[in-house]
């Protein structure tokens, strides 16, 4: 870590860090709602208590605090765009997930 204060990078990785996690949770809450709809909304809540207190046990390590910091509040961020996703699946901008007919074979 003190490689990257002493060479002033902390602000460089923790704005990738954050673009990274930002990126990744775009496809999560789409995925999510297609798959599971808007009840896995608690998972995102849990992975966001999670982060917080991930940001709180590594205090001393700032990229790994401000990264934890920002995994839970996009997490909590989630929440409210799984319903906004589900609003823009309702008007058919997104594929909405088919529930296949089991048959029997006679």
């Amino acid at each position: 870590m003190d490689i990257l204060q002493n060479n002033h990078l902390t602000g460089i990785i923790t704005g990738l860090i954050t673009f990274l996690i930002i990126g990744l949770f775009h496809p999560l809450v789409i995925k999510g709602e297609y798959w599971f709809g808007t009840r896995c909304w608690w998972v995102f809540l849990l992975l966001g208590i999670a982060g917080l207190a991930g940001s709180v046990v590594f205090h001393a390590h700032t990229i790994l605090s401000v990264s934890c910091g920002v995994f839970a509040f996009s997490s909590f961020w989630g929440i409210g765009e799984l319903f906004e996703q589900k609003k823009r699946v309702d008007k058919g901008w997104f594929p909405k997930r088919r529930k296949h007919n089991k048959t029997k074979d006679s």
